[in-house]
């Protein structure tokens, strides 16, 4: 469908927050392209090339399938079944996101230093990570209308055959989502990877830029993961499909009857149990064990209250900036489905593959020779944020428009209603639930965010995941743990939040 001549603005819009996030891979690529066709060849033909591919993909399959699996899974269990406890669960199941994964990697690696490598990379990564599948699914599944599943359990089908049937091929949006945040999350991570002693693409990239020697060199690297981030964008869409989720009428408030566990109730209560222990109990007990360890807070090297404030500051800029960067974008897609509202989606989550040292010095490339007010100020800091950060805002809008019927608005239309008038009455209502996910979502990476903030922030800025890197990398674990723990206590309101928004869904 046309985009209609009275959503010229927003198309606008969504075209220049797409030019804004594709500055990196231009410059990127432009750097990559000096280096000539003959050194390129003779560059990524390498046999180290072909071992951090097959890490990188190993990564990505191992991860990904299993954040499907456990975040799905955990997700009906909660929202569909008679699970002792779902509220409780719920807000558990949201916790890692509380936990910085590289707090996760130094928490395990103080635990069982052996486990180092790929096993030790895939565990924190999923553990991490599953509660990007978890929070779009259960929202989802609290606002879908039980009326398929009902009509099909009523045609002879047993509750897990219904499921299948009825309940999972809507749920694609949110779990194709999901699963797209993971992957571009692997492709990026670096903390987590560092720690485990586990070399990807994104790991060799930051050796190159720390050298120095060669820029055209990590350029090229990035070149790769840019095209595995197309890949990854390809195999979403396909997974994605078009089938509508949204429906008019009051049968879409309506609940849906909970399937009864029967002796499936402690097997279901022991697999949440392992999920929440590994991927919260651990790194938080780990993290007050080294709390109890350090002699006296005097010593830290930055002050705590001051880097909270400033990592406050910058998370809560970096989520608004995120959201309202997203907002176009997700509108088109959603209501004007065509090659070209796709493509403007996908140049989004481009960037977002590359490291934050990629995007980083590409930012300080383009603010030094056409922006030089722009350079060492907030601004460009959370202009950073927005591209990097700007798939979790859009894929948490996406599913909360895919819930919000376009007749709604036709409706609004009809009865006079124009133009912004519209989308703050009707649209904001029905999408502000998965507006606020974005945001905390969009705040969450922002506070624990590493080597773009070092690279952009003005001088004498400090933050929390900073403070910790720095002790950390000094395996100085107790000076570490303070500004850990802070990380957490910091996230943990804000996961709340996410609970909320599962809730407000309904």
């Amino acid at each position: 469908m046309p985009v209609s001549s009275r959503n010229w603005g927003v198309a606008l819009a969504a075209t220049l927050v797409a030019a804004i996030t594709l500055l990196p891979v231009v410059v990127v690529l432009g750097d990559a392209l000096t280096a000539g066709w003959q050194f390129a060849a003779d560059y990524l033909l390498r046999p180290r090339i072909g071992v951090l591919l097959s890490h990188t993909g190993m990564l990505v399959a191992v991860t990904v399938p299993a954040s499907l699996v456990i975040g799905t899974l955990a997700a009906w269990l909660v929202e569909r079944t008679t699970l002792p406890g779902a509220g409780l669960w719920r807000v558990l199941l949201l916790m890692p996101l509380a936990v910085p994964a590289f707090v996760s990697a130094y928490a395990w690696i103080t635990v069982a230093p052996s486990m180092t490598g790929f096993a030790g990379a895939a565990l924190v990564t999923t553990l991490a990570y599953s509660p990007f599948v978890f929070l779009p699914a259960a929202a989802l599944l609290r606002a879908l209308d039980p009326g398929d599943e009902e009509v099909a359990r009523s045609l002879g089908l047993s509750p897990a055959a219904a499921v299948f049937r009825t309940v999972l091929p809507r749920l694609r949006p949110a779990l194709s989502g999901g699963a797209l945040l993971v992957a571009l999350h692997l492709l990026a991570e670096y903390g987590v990877l560092e720690m485990m002693r586990f070399q990807t693409f994104t790991t060799a990239i930051m050796q190159r830029y720390a050298i120095g020697f060669s820029d055209s060199s990590g350029s090229l690297l990035a070149t790769v993961l840019i095209g595995l981030c197309l890949l990854a964008l390809t195999i979403e869409v396909v997974a994605r499909g078009r089938r509508r989720v949204a429906k008019v009428g009051s049968g879409s408030q309506r609940r849906a009857v909970r399937v009864p566990l029967g002796r499936w109730t402690v097997p279901s209560l022991l697999f949440l149990a392992v999920v929440v222990g590994l991927s919260v109990v651990v790194p938080v007990v780990t993290v007050i064990r080294w709390l109890f360890a350090l002699d006296s807070f005097a010593a830290l090297g930055s002050d705590p209250v001051r880097v909270t404030l400033t990592t406050f500051a910058l998370a809560l800029l970096g989520g608004l900036a995120a959201i309202i960067a997203a907002v176009p974008g997700a509108w088109l897609l959603n209501r004007y489905h065509s090659p070209l509202t796709m493509l403007l989606e996908r140049v989004t989550f481009l960037s977002s593959a590359l490291p934050g040292v990629v995007v980083g010095l590409a930012l300080v490339t383009v603010s030094v020779h056409w922006a030089r007010p722009l350079y060492q100020t907030v601004t460009l800091v959370i202009v950073a944020y927005a591209i990097l950060f700007l798939p979790r805002a859009m894929v948490s809008l996406r599913s909360g428009l895919a819930a919000a019927p376009p007749e709604l608005t036709e409706a609004a239309r009809s009865l006079g209603l124009r133009g912004p008038a519209v989308f703050a009455r009707v649209v904001l209502p029905l999408i502000a639930p998965s507006a606020m996910s974005g945001f905390v979502l969009v705040a969450l990476a922002v506070s624990t965010e590493l080597t773009a903030t070092l690279l952009l922030a003005p001088t004498g800025t400090d933050t929390l995941a900073l403070a910790f890197w720095r002790e950390a990398s000094q395996l100085d674990y107790a000076a570490a743990a303070p500004y850990a723990a802070i990380m957490i206590a910091f996230s943990v309101p804000l996961t709340l939040l996410l609970r909320r928004q599962i809730l407000e869904e309904s």
